[in-house]
């Protein structure tokens, strides 16, 4: 590696859009020898009520109150001038400071936006000073592992206005592939086969935030049946080949502790619904249910693990929220076996780390994920081979800012060559 000053001399903020229309902070550090980084925070549709705090304008006569000029000033006049001189190789140090600086358990003083774009931003320029890949940088000499792509392709819930299914997002998991490039193929077509078939039943093709279709089916098995006709008619075997994966969102439809499913007209209770689970998981090969209970359904959960942690990766998200204390209180209660990580949600590069490795130190699964906003900014790509997670969730092959992600596993792929390892089946924990 070279060696250069790294010390940060610029830290600038600005507001840019996501891939909603919305309002987001993006930040460019700068070093002593010359290089400058970016970063770009994203923003979620659907967030759990423990996440990191993001710092809005709430001003109604601009951006609907959704603006952050507030949080690029937070920057601008605030977090930069105690940064400024600091190393930009010492990412925990630059993290713990913002984090003191913040004082608050959620982030809301700064927001977790703001710190967020500074945090990853100065890890790029801590790859870019020593001139070498970001995944590189973040993995600090472990082998990388190429990830399963986690497509979503068809949408329910909030991400579809709740017109089609209650089940947020269903995915498909090529994990039978050699290779992520052949994996990223089987995806795709798997996704233009369900388009043709959604075409030919008279169902809308048009797409969601995240690029998945979002028929108004009318109940939520059909998705599965769909899919799992689709991964057939790309030429795959379903289970064998392609898996699916569930993100039902849970929380969205729970309601005074049952869960309403609008679209079947029933309301269920914890057990029916962790029955509801199993009925479907022997009925299709199905290898991920994400946050199948409700965020704060900590008994319903320990159902749901007792009924299906053996035979599929349970998956909390809006349950953990990328927090160490919430996921230490899973372990020690047997709930879940396996953490979404969304970098947002806690709000530094360090915090997530953390995340994955508590997780990984306990034989959990760790799933990094983007959110319904997102840039083209490319770095939890980078991150997920860096962190040997196997698995990425970041959309259906369709949409820039999703594609963009999938492209740049392409390019690492290439580059790692013959030391590419593609993480398979095994990287579902189970």
């Amino acid at each position: 590696m070279k060696q250069v000053d790294t010390t940060i001399t610029s830290i600038h903020a600005r507001e840019i859009l996501d891939s909603r229309g919305t309002p987001t902070v993006e930040v460019d550090v700068r070093c002593a020898c010359g290089v400058t980084a970016r970063a770009a925070s994203p923003s979620g549709a659907s967030t759990g009520v423990h996440e990191a705090v993001e710092l809005r304008d709430n001003a109604a006569d601009r951006y609907g109150g959704k603006g952050v000029l507030k949080a690029v000033r937070q920057i601008n006049n605030g977090l930069n001038a105690h940064l400024l001189g600091m190393d930009a190789l010492q990412q925990r140090e630059i993290d713990d400071a913002m984090i003191r600086l913040d004082g608050t358990p959620n982030k809301q003083r700064f927001g977790a936006n703001a710190i967020l774009a500074v945090s990853l931003a100065v890890a790029r320029a801590a790859a870019a000073a020593q001139d070498i890949p970001l995944w590189q940088s973040l993995g600090r000499g472990r082998d990388a592992i190429m990830p399963v792509p986690m497509m979503n392709i068809l949408n329910g819930g909030v991400h579809a206005n709740w017109q089609g299914p209650d089940f947020q997002e269903y995915m498909i998991a090529p994990y039978g592939a050699a290779t992520f490039a052949e994996a990223l193929r089987w995806g795709a077509e798997t996704y233009q086969a369900l388009k043709a078939i959604l075409k030919q039943a008279g169902y809308s093709t048009s797409v969601g935030d995240e690029g998945g279709f979002a028929p108004a089916v009318s109940s939520n098995e059909e998705p599965l049946r769909l899919i799992a006709e689709a991964i057939e008619r790309a030429g795959y075997a379903p289970g064998k080949e392609i898996g699916i994966a569930l993100d039902p969102a849970s929380s969205g439809f729970y309601e005074d502790g049952s869960y309403v499913l609008r679209t079947e007209k029933v309301t269920l209770s914890a057990e029916e619904m962790v029955e509801r689970y199993r009925t479907l998981a022997d009925a299709y090969p199905i290898v991920v249910i994400e946050d199948g209970l409700a965020e704060d359904d900590w008994t319903g959960w320990r159902l749901l693990t007792e009924a299906l942690g053996d035979r599929v990766e349970l998956v909390g998200d809006d349950l953990f929220v990328t927090n160490v204390r919430r996921i230490e209180r899973g372990i020690a209660e047997g709930v879940a076996n396996a953490v979404l990580i969304k970098p947002n949600q806690i709000g530094t590069v360090s915090e997530t780390i953390d995340a994955v490795r508590l997780a990984q130190q306990h034989g959990w699964g760790a799933m990094v994920s983007h959110r319904s906003g997102e840039t083209v900014d490319t770095f939890i790509a980078d991150f997920t081979v860096a962190m040997r997670t196997g698995h990425l969730k970041t959309g259906a092959p369709c949409r820039g800012e999703r594609v963009e992600k999938y492209n740049q596993l392409l390019r690492i792929e290439e580059e790692l060559g013959d030391a590419a390892r593609f993480a398979g089946r095994g990287a579902f924990v189970r």
